[in-house]
């Protein structure tokens, strides 16, 4: 992991925000300008903006400049991230659970 990567708490504190994530799931139909991005109903400009300067501090959004024009995109390197850490966490719980299950199946019972 580059030392400029934000780490995956700061991941985790992004995702955990319904409005980030309807913007990132919009985002997933390619890149576009803040004012085309879909949002629930009054939310303002400046909310929105707030919001993906969140994703992007995360390293989950890019923004492109083109003119006066700020165009937001997924970040590809950050949803990796995100899914690498899942894939480790499963793995980490697969391997105990199936410990537990050989465990009471060989009727020893008490603590594994």
């Amino acid at each position: 992991m580059p030392p400029t990567a934000p780490p995956t708490a700061a991941l985790f504190r992004a995702l955990a925000h319904p409005l980030r994530l309807a913007l990132l799931e919009d985002l997933r139909g390619g890149e576009r300008p803040a004012g085309a991005i879909r949002v629930p109903p009054r939310t303002s400009q400046p909310v929105v903006s707030q919001h993906l300067a969140v994703l992007r501090e995360a390293g989950l959004v890019r923004v492109r400049r083109e003119g006066r024009r700020r165009l937001y995109s997924v970040d590809g390197a950050g949803i990796r991230r995100v899914r690498s850490w899942a894939d480790r966490c499963g793995r980490f719980w697969e391997g105990r659970l199936a410990r537990l299950r050989a465990h009471l199946e060989s009727g020893k019972g008490g603590a594994p």
